[in-house]
C-alpha cells in the first residue's frame, strides 16, 4: 500500500515537470540547430579560406615563373623577344604559359574535361560493342575468344581499376593476417617465435615488396603472354599493408578477458567454438582497428605500386601526366590528388560503419 502511494506521488511530480520539459525542449532543439549551423558555417569558411590561399599561392607562383621567362628572353634575345614573350603569356597561348601550381578554376576545368572525356570514351565503347556484337557471337559459337575493346581507359575507368586493386589487396591481407594473428595470439610461444619476423618485415618499403612479388609472379607466369600487372599490384599491396591487422589481431586475441576463457572451459566448448563464439567477438574492436589501418595503408601504397607495375590505375595516371608536361597536366594531377583523398576518406568511413554493425563497441572517429 505504501509503495502504491509512493508511485502516485512520483507520478504527480513527473506530471508537474511535463510543462517545464515541454517549455524547454524547443530551446534544446534550437540549440542543436544553432550548433549544426555553426559547424556548417565554420566548415564553409575554412573551405573558402583554403581556396583563397590556394588561388593566391598559384597566382604568385605563376607571376614568378612568368617574370623569369620574360627576363630570360630579355637577357638572351633582347627587348623585342622579351616583349613578344610577355604578349604571348598575356594572350593565354598554351605554348608559352608558365607550368606551375594550377589555380582552383584550372583544376575545376580539368575535372570537367576528364568527365567529358569519360562520356566520349563510354560512347565509343558502346558503339564498338554494338558493331562487333554479331561478329563476337559467331566467334563464341566457334569456340574462339571474342574481340574486346582495346582503346584507352577514361579517368573513371582508371579510378575503378585502383579501387578494384586495393580491395583485392585488402582481401588478401585479411585472409593472411587474421588467421595468423589468431594462431599467434593464442600461443605465447608462437608470439615469441614470430616476433622477429613481424618486426623485420613490417617496415619494409612498398617498392621492395613490389620487386619481391615481381620476381615470384614473373617466374610463375613465365611463357604466359597475358598482362599480370594487376596480379603483381594487388599482391604487393596486400603484403605491404597486412601488418597492422596481423599485430592488432594477435594483440586482441592475447588480451581477451580470462573470465571469458574460463567460461568457455566450463561450457566445454571446442577449439573452433571457443574461437568463433568467445575470442573473435571479444577481439573485434582491435581487429577492426587493424583492418582500418590496413585499408588506409593499402590505398596509400597503391599509387607507388601501380606506377612501378604499370597497372592502369591512378598511380600510372599521375606519373604519365607528370611526364606529359602538357598545359593541363598539373591540373589533372591535382584532380587525381583530391580523388585519392576523398576515396581514402570514404573507405575509412566504410570500415567504421562495418565495425559498428558487427561490434558491441560503437566508436566514433575523426
Amino acid at each position: 500500500m505504501k509503495q502504491d502511494i509512493t508511485l502516485k506521488r512520483e507520478g504527480q511530480f513527473l506530471a508537474f515537470l511535463k510543462p517545464l520539459v515541454g517549455k524547454f525542449t524547443p530551446n534544446f532543439q534550437r540549440m542543436d540547430i544553432m550548433g549544426s549551423l555553426k559547424k556548417t558555417v565554420i566548415t564553409i569558411f575554412s573551405v573558402l579560406v583554403f581556396l583563397g590561399l590556394w588561388h593566391l599561392g598559384s597566382k604568385a607562383l605563376y607571376n614568378k615563373e612568368a617574370n623569369f621567362k620574360i627576363e630570360k628572353a630579355l637577357n638572351e634575345q633582347g627587348a623585342v623577344a622579351a616583349e613578344a614573350e610577355r604578349a604571348c603569356i598575356a594572350s593565354g597561348d598554351s605554348s608559352c604559359q608558365p607550368n606551375t601550381l594550377p589555380s582552383p578554376l584550372q583544376v575545376w576545368a580539368s575535372l570537367q574535361s576528364l568527365i567529358a572525356d569519360h562520356k566520349v570514351i563510354t560512347a565509343d565503347k558502346a558503339a564498338f560493342v554494338e558493331k562487333m556484337s554479331e561478329r563476337n557471337a559467331q566467334l563464341i559459337a566457334q569456340g574462339k575468344d571474342s574481340i574486346v575493346y582495346t582503346g584507352r581507359a577514361s579517368f573513371v575507368d582508371i579510378v575503378l581499376t585502383s579501387i578494384k586493386t586495393v580491395f583485392a589487396g585488402f582481401l588478401l591481407a585479411l585472409l593472411i593476417a587474421v588467421p595468423i594473428g589468431i594462431v599467434i595470439g593464442l600461443s605465447p610461444s608462437l608470439r615469441s617465435a614470430f616476433n622477429w619476423f613481424i618486426q623485420i618485415f613490417k617496415p619494409v618499403s612498398p617498392v621492395v615488396w613490389y620487386l619481391l612479388v615481381f620476381m615470384i609472379v614473373k617466374t610463375l607466369y613465365i611463357g604466359d603472354s597475358s598482362d599480370n600487372a594487376f596480379v603483381i599490384s594487388f599482391i604487393s599491396v596486400g603484403l605491404c599493408a597486412m601488418w597492422a591487422t596481423l599485430v592488432n589481431t594477435a594483440m586482441g586475441v592475447s588480451t581477451v578477458d580470462k573470465d571469458y576463457i574460463n567460461v568457455a572451459k566450463v561450457l566445454k566448448l571446442g577449439t573452433f567454438q571457443k574461437i568463433f563464439k568467445v575470442i573473435l567477438p571479444s577481439s573485434l574492436p582491435l581487429i577492426f582497428t587493424g583492418l582500418r589501418i590496413t585499408l588506409s595503408v593499402a590505398w596509400m601504397v597503391l599509387i607507388a605500386i601501380e606506377l612501378l607495375a604499370q597497372s592502369q590505375g591512378l598511380g600510372l595516371f599521375v606519373w604519365e601526366e607528370f611526364q606529359n608536361g602538357a598545359n593541363d597536366s598539373n591540373s589533372k594531377i591535382i584532380v587525381a590528388m583530391f580523388v585519392i583523398g576523398i576515396i581514402g576518406f570514404l573507405l575509412d568511413r566504410l570500415m567504421l560503419a562495418i565495425q559498428n554493425m558487427v561490434s558491441f563497441n560503437k566508436n566514433e572517429s575523426v
